[in-house]
């Protein structure tokens, strides 16, 4: 078995709309059936014996090792506890090779797991050995790493069940949620609102809480001290029992509580000055202690926490109800599981020696033994749910603190007997304020109910209704897809939007150039929706992107998809008819947003017409002709349809009926110019989508004009002594059987064009373009480019003459090295009342040479 390539899918794919690796394999003859490898079922299953059934119930097709891999990369996965489901196996066209797709949760993770599941084959191949404990304990390590932690997780799980895109920006916890001008960003729990200088102030303990005595919340008295000396001063100063803190710790780290003695003190001062520089004594307020969340000056959540302890059976050490502790699942390392494990350290065996106790005492049965003062989930607390209880000035004490220091979510420290009354009557106190406080004692507290604390922070970054989504229109087909981006986004611009483009000539924001070169694929179309200035994105979106790594996005409003055509970079990634290519191209469709989104399909063609049953939202059909079977069926059917009546472009529904005339449409030339006429209804059905003012729509496919600025190679017109010059991308048969359809309507004494061809086109295709030219064309300048894509040399020009073999129009072919050289050539010769085209390869310098000809007169 040999992988050949294996791939990320990060969006809606080809296969699932889950993210997934896909790998191509090579079987050699023997693995096309694991039935003729003698005991390797047995071997396999003795290694992994969780591995799902190799042939379900039912089937009696031959399991090759490529299933064999797909199903231990999903099993491997499973038993480390990642959620995934989606795997799939798929023979290509070639023989003994396949395609195995396995979804996984965290990229890493996918990987590392298709990596272990090839070792597992090898192992069961060859009869070596595999470790299963070790590769789920890399899988699981690996996982829990990268993942989300419980916080972050909490706040993006609820994103998602709200419809919100997110997307992790790093392998951290810092996430976007939402595209493009509507876009907010967190870090753990903290909002892109959270404000510094709140969090400046919360680092500095004596700060906050002179700022919350001044504003008459309640807090322990103290100061900041100097060393161990200055620490007992204090202490004597306050009055026993006091608590010694870094001035600028968190999580807890470093704090001592409940000191009563100097020899205590010092300790507990050393220890804190370990964490910071700035140590603070303050007076010890007895009671429990509570975390109350505040979410946007609201209290969401409440805990009493209680500090890490074990309850003695007469029979084990501390050390070993420590350890039986430990091994309960909910506890790990980190904040990734709800609860963390105890460790005796230097604070925690401190802490038994003051009780007279070591690790190796036997408490008595029934003895509960608290393991350190502090009550932090972060040093193996617990945590218990008392949000039900809080009394309404307790609530509104907390809800001030956060208001005093100015932060929008955080974590209130309070230490009081109950939380049923006010501070003020109990003698309790504020202690803390908190920023990026954790969230996983209120999701899932040791005891009581969980509280939903990450709806309550997306509820707050975004308002109710609101799903942080901005426009998306997403473009394919063969041909036109870049010419109706461009014009799709002039009609947004019409109704004041700030458009984000990407399509094959670059990414454009509100007009101006972010990025050059082929740009219509998945990482340009996240690019545009990261940009915080981009009210609405038009994405063309190639087939290329699409098998290489999926969409660039979960869902799109609208969906447009111009043709279906041959020559298309068939015979390219096992897509070899137009049939194939159309199954890639309705991604696009498939993934229009449900109910909400339409796609906008051409009805004149079989195959983009036939994707209207895989969209999950409504369907416009357009089409020149009005008596056309699907647009006439779907009209009848009281449903948007656009088509050609009278010289104008008709939109109509069962409540609609608006028209625009041709002549008021400067892209299609007076109607003239087929292609572009379905190129504006494509964009007018996108606005229609949208839901757009006619008057908007109007104005913007009449304000279009297609010139080198604004669809550079996509039928540029110019004058050239009197002569007509027509630049143009057209890059495969289609296209240029429409662009002859076009220039037939265009009065001419002799017509020229200069062409080449891409090199990695199958041979027939090359040949089909010329055999249309020649039929078209008295003269025709063959030049062969600079990069010919793996072909020989002269091999691209030999295939486009043998093309032209039974011309009926042509009269003289030549042949030339260098499109630049070429383009000269024709020029010089165009005589007044002549037509030539030029189908450009590197379009930016081929228009930045006509122009400068033109110019030079």
């Amino acid at each position: 078995m040999k992988v050949l390539r294996i791939r990320a899918l990060r969006g809606p794919n080809l296969w699932s709309q889950h993210t997934s690796i896909e790998a191509t394999v090579f079987c050699s003859g023997s693995e096309n059936s694991i039935d003729t490898i003698p005991g390797f079922e047995a071997r396999l299953r003795e290694r992994f014996p969780e591995i799902s059934l190799l042939q379900p119930a039912g089937h009696h097709e031959a399991v090759t090792m490529a299933h064999v891999l797909e199903f231990a990369t999903l099993g491997l996965q499973v038993q480390a506890g990642c959620p995934v489901t989606f795997s799939r196996t798929v023979q290509t066209p070639e023989a003994n090779t396949y395609r195995v797709i396995v979804g996984y949760s965290e990229e890493k993770v996918g990987q590392l797991a298709f990596e272990l599941a090839q070792a597992l084959c090898t192992s069961a191949i060859d009869n070596s050995a595999f470790d299963l404990s070790d590769a789920l304990h890399r899988l699981r390590e690996l996982n829990e790493d990268i993942r989300l932690g419980p916080s972050t997780g909490a706040i993006v799980q609820a994103a998602v069940a709200r419809g919100i895109p997110f997307r992790r920006l790093t392998e951290g916890s810092l996430v976007q949620f939402g595209w493009g001008s509507k876009q907010r960003r967190i870090q753990a729990s903290e909002s892109d609102r959270t404000s510094a200088v709140a969090e400046s102030i919360v680092q500095d303990k004596e700060l906050t809480k002179t700022l919350l005595h001044a504003a008459g919340i309640p807090v322990p008295l103290g100061r900041e001290v100097n060393d161990v000396e200055d620490a007992w001063l204090a202490a004597c100063e306050i009055g026993v029992p006091v608590v010694i803190k870094p001035l600028d710790s968190n999580q807890g780290k470093g704090v001592t509580v409940n000191l009563v003695t100097a020899e205590q003190v010092k300790a507990a001062y050393m220890i804190a000055a370990e964490i910071s520089d700035n140590v603070l004594v303050e007076r010890y307020i007895p009671g429990h202690d509570y975390r109350m969340l505040i979410v946007g000056n609201k209290l969401v959540a409440a805990a009493r926490r209680e500090p890490p302890q074990v309850i003695g059976d007469g029979v084990q050490s501390i050390y070993e109800l420590v350890e039986q502790i430990n091994r309960d699942p909910m506890r790990g390392e980190g904040h990734v599981t709800s609860l963390t494990k105890i460790h005796l350290d230097e604070i925690s065996i401190a802490h038994l020696a003051a009780q007279g106790l070591t690790a190796e005492s036997i408490p008595v049965k029934g003895m509960r033994v608290v393991l350190r003062k502090n009550a932090n989930l972060s040093t193996g607390g617990t945590a218990t749910d008392v949000t039900d209880d809080v009394h309404p000035e307790l609530a509104a004490r907390v809800i001030a603190a956060a208001k005093v220091v100015g932060l929008d979510i955080c974590g209130v420290d309070v230490v009081c007997d109950n939380v049923m009354s006010s501070l003020e009557d109990q003698g309790g106190g504020v202690i803390e304020v908190n920023a990026a406080p954790g969230l996983r004692m209120h999701l899932q507290p040791s005891y009581g109910k969980g509280r939903a604390v990450g709806e309550a922070i997306i509820d707050y970054m975004f308002p109710q209704g609101e799903n942080a989504r901005i426009p998306v229109i997403a473009v394919t087909g063969t041909n036109g897809k870049t010419t109706t981006t461009r014009l799709i986004a002039n009609v947004l611009q019409r109704d004041q939007k700030r458009v984000g483009v990407t399509c094959t000539d670059g990414v454009y924001v509100d007009e101006q150039c972010m990025d050059t070169g082929d740009c219509s694929g998945p990482k340009s179309a996240r690019n545009i929706l990261f940009h915080p200035d981009v009210d609405a994105a038009v994405l063309e979106t190639a087939r290329g992107g699409l098998l290489r790594e999926g969409l660039g996005f979960d869902r799109c409003d609208v969906a447009v998809v111009t043709n279906i055509g041959m020559g298309d970079h068939l015979g390219m990634a096992y897509i070899n008819t137009a049939e194939e290519l159309a199954v890639v191209k309705r991604i696009v469709v498939q993934n229009v947003a449900p109910k909400t989104g339409y796609a906008v399909l051409n009805a004149a063609d079989p195959l983009v017409a036939s994707m209207a049953e895989h969209c999950p939202g409504s369907v416009i059909f357009f089409a020149q002709d009005r008596h056309h079977p699907v647009l006439a069926m779907h009209r009848a059917q009281h449903k948007r349809v656009i088509y050609m009546e009278s010289s104008c472009i008709v939109a109509a529904s069962e409540t609609v009926e608006y028209r625009i005339p041709l002549n008021e449409i400067p892209l299609t030339k007076n109607g003239s110019i087929n292609f572009q006429i379905e190129n504006v209804m494509a964009a007018i059905g996108a606005g229609w989508a949208l839901g757009l003012e006619w008057a908007v729509i109007h104005d913007g496919v009449a304000s279009f004009v297609s010139n080198t600025q604004t669809a550079p190679g996509r039928f540029n017109l110019f004058n050239y002594r009197n002569a007509t010059l027509i630049a143009d991308y057209g890059h495969n048969p289609d296209a240029i059987q429409a662009l002859v359809s076009a220039i037939d309507n265009i009065p001419s004494k002799k017509r020229s064009v200069v062409i080449s061809a891409a090199g990695d086109r199958r041979d027939e295709d090359i040949r089909q373009q010329t055999r249309i030219l020649g039929d078209a064309f008295d003269e025709v300048v063959l030049y062969q480019d600079q990069c010919q894509r793996g072909r020989a040399d002269g091999e691209v020009l030999s295939l486009l003459r043998e093309g032209l073999g039974n011309a009926k129009r042509t009269q003289k072919v030549s042949e030339i090295f260098g499109e630049a050289i070429a383009i000269d050539a024709a020029l010089s010769n165009l005589q007044d009342g002549e037509l030539c085209l030029i189908l450009v390869d590197q379009v930016e310098q081929s228009l930045g040479q006509i122009n400068n000809r033109i110019a030079l007169g």
